[in-house]
């Protein structure tokens, strides 16, 4: 019996997912190649595009060997990934650099001065949706530029990930819509087109690529990609787009009021609505889909806390959930600031620091867990609270992602923030997502698939009054512990910098 499917692979920045899903939405096969980001130095997070094309063949080739005593149909392949990321490629499609990851990646700060007061704040804001922030892909091209002239001399075109897998699968060079937003300032929000002065100004020698909508199909799988993957010479190829997009489609939160939570190693938030929000601590985007804008957000770190408390403390992730329960709200007087990697929205400071606050001798692993579980949830109730402070209507909240599979954290959020949250049937993500937009475009085979029908919503998450009051006395400690502490951390920020930079010349 023949199985027609819709594939869908996703890059991330811990590991690479695949998944097979049939025409009823069914998860058929599925599939994970972790990895490991590059941290040559503080601020900078990179990593090497072949790694992408490279776990995507190994992805593919995995799924279809997963389905044992029956041929496989794949009807159209989606591709997704982390983003905005900065992947410049010579005229080959050579990579001329490893790529320079999203948020996360704090090394272009003068880029963003400097371009900011060339071009004016509020024009930036005013064309492009967005200010500049470590989000914005325009500085780290310009880093490029500035540091490393000989790398960018060869550059030639610009890619993320899943643009990336599109130009290797179909030799198409696209990018769509809303990754091509989060440019900024390349990109006119509201013409939605190339803003071309600014990208003579500041990618010069860069081929703009050809802009398509998420779902899209890009091109063909050609003969010499069939032969490496597995797939079917002419199979369809999505253009994609940016994970936490992606991830929105996958549980169908990409209507006017709803808002995304993405549960990972970073915490990403998506409101969606009708007309363009201009605020200068979020980010402004076009959306997945014609029509559609978004209010977005992100924490820099969110499960990377997490992991780093189990590496840390030699316990697994079972036994801390348990221990962080024992402890109870508030941590046992316990307050963080999630801000290991910096922070994204809504302070948008690269050089915030991670603080806890609190401490004694009393305090165990426990409390440590459950105050990084709240210091998320404070900071996504600070992203919501500057969201709907912006204009947002957000009227349904659904959450997303590897961290839903375990209950106490969602709890926490719902518990911080007064939040509702729906959690559907299948909480895979991105994967699934771009499997979906996949099928949406294979009309070949009847009516578009609804992702309703896909994935239902299967439990809601409802917040503890009884504990709101403590949670708001929290919350308010949580903002005065930024505004303490961020000279002394700006502080810290520096010298970090420094010893790497003395580290970085003695090797």
């Amino acid at each position: 019996m023949t199985v027609r499917c819709t594939m869908g692979v996703d890059i991330g920045t811990s590991s690479s997912k695949g998944v097979l899903v049939d025409a009823e939405g069914r998860i058929v096969a599925s599939a994970v190649v972790e990895h490991e980001v590059s941290r040559p130095r503080a601020g900078w997070v990179e990593m090497d595009g072949s790694v992408w094309w490279d776990e995507f063949v190994t992805l593919s080739r995995e799924l279809l060997a997963r389905v044992p005593g029956r041929d496989v149909e794949v009807a159209a392949v989606g591709v997704s990934g982390m983003g905005p990321c900065v992947l410049l490629a010579d005229a080959d499609a050579v990579a001329v650099r490893p790529a320079i990851l999203y948020g996360v990646d704090t090394r272009a700060t003068e880029q963003m001065r400097r371009l900011t007061d060339e071009l004016g704040a509020d024009e930036i804001v005013r064309i492009a949706g967005s200010s500049l922030t470590t989000q914005a892909g325009g500085p780290k091209i310009a880093w490029v530029r500035d540091e490393e002239p000989e790398a960018y001399a060869r550059a030639r075109r610009l890619f993320m990930p899943a643009s990336w897998l599109a130009h290797r699968l179909t030799g198409a060079y696209v990018l769509d819509h809303q990754s091509a937003s989060q440019m900024t300032p390349l990109y006119d929000i509201e013409h939605e087109q190339w803003h071309e002065p600014w990208w003579r100004l500041i990618a010069p020698g860069l081929e703009p690529p050809l802009l398509r909508w998420a779902g899209d199909v890009a091109g063909l799988v050609t003969r010499e990609s069939a032969d490496l993957t597995g797939l079917a010479e002419g199979t369809p190829v999505i253009t994609g787009t940016i994970d936490a997009w992606t991830e929105a489609v996958s549980v169908g939160a990409h209507g006017a009021g709803d808002l995304m939570l993405m549960y990972g190693t970073t915490m990403f938030l998506v409101a969606t609505g009708d007309e363009t929000l201009r605020t200068p601590s979020m980010w402004s985007t076009v959306g997945v889909f014609p029509g559609s804008r978004n209010l977005a957000g992100g924490l820099a770190s969110s499960g990377a806390i997490t992991r780093w408390i189990a590496d840390l403390t030699g316990a697994d992730y079972p036994r801390l959930l348990a221990e962080a329960a024992e402890s109870g709200p508030g941590a046992r007087g316990l307050v963080m600031l999630p801000y290991f990697a910096g922070e994204r929205t809504p302070i948008l400071d690269p050089d915030a620091r991670g603080v806890i606050a609190g401490l004694t001798l009393e305090h165990d692993r426990g409390d440590l867990y459950r105050a990084a579980l709240e210091a998320t949830a404070f900071g996504v109730r600070h992203n919501v609270e500057t969201m709907r402070a912006a204009g947002a209507d957000i009227r349904r909240i659904v959450a997303v992602g590897g961290g839903t599979q375990g209950a106490l954290w969602l709890q926490i959020v719902s518990d911080a923030t007064g939040l509702v949250q729906e959690v559907p049937e299948i909480t895979i993500g991105a994967s699934y997502g771009a499997a979906f937009l996949a099928a949406a475009s294979d009309t070949s085979h009847g009516a578009v698939p609804r992702i309703e029908d896909w994935n239902p919503v299967a439990r809601t998450v409802a917040p503890d009054a009884a504990v709101a009051a403590l949670y708001d006395e929290l919350f308010s400690l949580y903002l005065s512990l930024y505004d303490g502490t961020a000279v002394v951390t700006h502080d810290l920020a520096a010298r970090q910098r420094s010893l790497t930079d003395m580290e970085g010349a003695s090797r």
